[in-house]
């Protein structure tokens, strides 16, 4: 009985530090206003690194040439592409004078591939504000830049945006959609907390001084991945760190379509994550920890038949707050999701936490690609 007791009391702390969350993050992400663009006079630079990347370029430029920003560039990356990248470039460049192409046939031994193509991409930009994609993303609105450009204030280094996955007819989809609108709510909301930690390189601005007084990748050249939360995480604080959420900033990007290939980009992502802040990984910790806790204990609580009232209360309480979070937070990002499935991918998510961040701890050599 004692040891029932001791469980139950853990279970209700876990449920107690998730509903203090999520409440926390709905109150600072409903009262956030949506990115809005327009006539903004700041030029920027758009900076894409694409490694055989053809097919998406032929999506993504002619989104990127017409968007209604003033003044911009796109430089293009090309990071030793063995297919027609560099010819269908060399096309766009004679269509587009604001085209800029940077071509790498080689890398140094002591850098990671695509920190290095970056890098070169970023002293190539003219302009002060740098705005990052990827080559297998497309903006949502002709007004990206220019939303993601407003976000701009005096003392404003770094914006962060966010890119949701496209909707395929699938329950893998479905449950990659839940993760990423529940990142997002994770690094949008504390952002909006004034600690900032991360960012997605697929929608994300930073300016060019900021890049070169900091030394850009120079902490972590070699690790694959981190070329945008982990220089988010060691650059960003309360005064110099902005959102910009809505439609107009959204840019959406082509999902994985099978689970291995999903889980091996989430296996690179959660082994960058070792490597944040001690504070920043604490925080995360709690919160994944309180997660996993929430259903480990349910389950023999519920077999027990111990307090099924407070045990079942419990658990409505917590689904029914993180479903106001979650269709709140997609309305203001601009990307809704189904929730119906949400117990299911509470679950998932749990599971696949515990799993895959344990793997996480082990890995020391990961690939772009």
């Amino acid at each position: 009985m004692m040891m029932l007791f001791a469980l139950i009391c853990l279970y209700l702390f876990s449920l107690l530090s998730l509903a203090v969350y999520y409440i926390h993050r709905l109150i600072l992400i409903g009262g956030v206003k949506n990115a809005q663009g327009g006539e903004i006079d700041l030029p920027v630079s758009v900076v894409v690194c694409a490694h055989d990347e053809e097919e998406n370029l032929r999506r993504l430029l002619p989104a990127l040439f017409s968007q209604k920003h003033k003044t911009f560039e796109v430089i293009v990356v090309d990071d030793r592409s063995n297919d027609n990248t560099y010819d269908l470039l060399l096309e766009k460049k004679r269509e587009h004078s604001n085209l800029k192409i940077v071509r790498v046939t080689d890398t140094p031994d002591h850098i990671n591939g695509k920190k290095y193509g970056l890098t070169l991409g970023i002293r190539a930009a003219q302009y002060e504000h740098i705005l990052f994609t990827d080559a297998d993303c497309v903006p949502a609105s002709d007004e990206w830049i220019s939303t993601m450009a407003n976000a701009y204030k005096p003392q404003t280094e770094i914006v962060l945006g966010y890119s949701p996955y496209q909707k395929r007819r699938r329950l893998l989809n479905a449950f990659i959609r839940f993760e990423t609108l529940f990142t997002g709510i994770q690094y949008i909301g504390a952002a909006l907390a004034g600690r900032p930690y991360m960012g997605v390189g697929r929608n994300l601005s930073y300016k060019q001084s900021l890049f070169v007084t900091k030394k850009g990748f120079n902490k972590h050249l070699k690790v694959t991945g981190g070329d945008d939360d982990l220089f988010v995480n060691e650059n960003a604080n309360k005064h110099n760190t902005r959102v910009a959420v809505g439609k107009n900033a959204l840019v959406y990007s082509i999902p994985k379509m099978n689970l291995r290939a999903y889980l091996a980009q989430k296996k690179r992502h959660l082994a960058v994550g070792k490597l944040y802040k001690k504070r920043h990984k604490a925080r995360i910790g709690f919160i994944a920890l309180s997660q996993i806790l929430s259903w480990a204990l349910l389950i023999p609580l519920l077999l027990y038949r111990f307090e099924l009232t407070i045990v079942a209360g419990g658990y409505v309480v917590k689904i029914a707050l993180l479903f106001i979070l979650m269709f709140t937070s997609g309305r203001k990002f601009g990307d809704k999701i189904n929730l119906w499935l949400l117990p299911l991918f509470d679950f998932l998510w749990s599971l696949y936490y515990l799993i895959m961040g344990t793997r996480a701890l082990f890995i020391k050599k990961v690939k772009w690609k």
